[in-house]
């Protein structure tokens, strides 16, 4: 168990006062002085604090030791860890939010939870098999620059996100809509073992509370608060990423989205992001401009494929800026469509280019 067991403890059970939420907690301690002092107090010092009317001074008398500890028990024996505001590893994003959780419960290492460089990454559930490619790939490449990868561990960009961020060196964060025990999947459990292995998975919800729609907001505003800036790679105007890209900007961090066809929809809510003042990225590259966090150009593979002539050098210089249908290809290359494809499928076999949906091309993964 992390940080000081009878802090932990303490703000366990005020976090499970009904009736009291984060900003009323943090009154709570800011009244009365630390945590431990609250179950010092009585009524009429309770009625004293802003905030705190007869229904709360009641619900703090029922309170008792006992519910928390018993929870602190199970969660040992379930390989939870639960972290406090008085942790080491608490993080420091939250010092800046005044509805930052009272308590984490936490699977991996915590310490991963104060790593420099956070980026969330959010997008659409059912996300267009390019957004995931390009998310897929982003990540990889920041993951490898020491750029922390925070997500929702959800379907579609999410779990792109932490595809790629596993294939790179940083750690990865989910944060969860549902306690760290609740009933998952076979797939679900995979997942939370390899992020818990090379980050961390965290929820503020007791360990065997189910997912909810309702809980995914509060869920949002954690991946928000955890990470410098907040990048939509794709969403459409309805998705719940525009709640955590607004989240994000109001705890003051950068918001930044990928623009994309308006005929296609998936990217109206980017489009609106951008409108209402989110910065255009168009490349991973431009993410790290954007936020300062510049690398050494020595840190670059230098394993890159050695094109064969000038006409594989123009295509890998087209389609390192763009995903291109093969009309177009033509087009750039001077070719016919007959003439360009067998060498489309040549660098599509070395893995340079890859093929997606409706004859498009975009650089591989190789």
């Amino acid at each position: 168990m992390t940080g000081h067991g009878g802090k932990i403890s303490d703000w366990l059970r005020l976090s499970l006062i009904r009736g009291i939420g984060p900003r009323t907690g943090r009154q709570l301690v800011t009244a009365c002085g630390t945590v431990e002092a609250i179950w010092n107090n009585n009524a009429s010092g309770w009625q004293q604090i802003e905030g705190i009317g007869p229904g709360l001074v009641k619900e703090l008398e029922r309170s008792g030791p006992d519910q928390a500890s018993n929870i602190l028990k199970q969660c040992t024996l379930s390989g939870i860890q639960v972290i406090c505001p008085d942790d080491g590893a608490w993080p420091e994003g939250f010092s800046t939010m005044d509805d930052a959780p009272l308590v984490l419960f936490a699977k991996g290492d915590p310490a991963t939870l104060k790593h420099p460089k956070m980026l969330a990454v959010v997008g659409a559930r059912k996300a267009s098999r390019e957004g995931r490619m390009l998310t897929r790939r982003w990540c990889r490449y920041l993951s490898g620059r020491g750029v922390g990868i925070v997500s929702g561990m959800a379907y579609g960009i999410d779990a792109a996100a932490h595809g790629g961020a596993l294939e790179g060196d940083a750690p990865t964060i989910a944060v969860l809509g549902s306690g760290l025990a609740a009933p998952f999947s076979s797939e679900q459990q995979r997942q939370i073992s390899a992020v818990a292995n090379h980050g961390c998975v965290i929820s503020e919800f007791l360990p065997e509370t189910e997912a909810r729609p309702e809980h995914f907001p509060r869920r949002n505003r954690i991946i928000a608060g955890l990470s410098c800036a907040t990048l939509v790679m794709e969403a459409d105007i309805k998705s719940g990423s525009l709640i955590t890209a607004r989240q994000a900007a109001n705890y003051g961090r950068e918001v930044l989205a990928v623009p994309g066809s308006i005929l296609a929809g998936h990217h109206a809510g980017c489009h609106q992001l951008i409108h209402d003042g989110a910065a255009l990225v168009e490349s991973a590259e431009d993410i790290l401009h954007v936020l300062g966090w510049y690398v050494d150009s020595r840190q670059k593979k230098a394993s890159h494929y050695k094109p064969a002539n000038a006409l594989e050098a123009k295509i890998i210089k087209v389609l390192e800026h763009e995903i291109l249908h093969i009309d177009a290809l033509t087009e750039h290359c001077g070719l016919t469509v007959p003439e360009l494809s067998p060498i489309l499928l040549a660098l599509e076999l070395l893995g340079v280019v890859e093929h997606l949906p409706g004859s498009r091309y975009a650089m591989g993964d190789g």
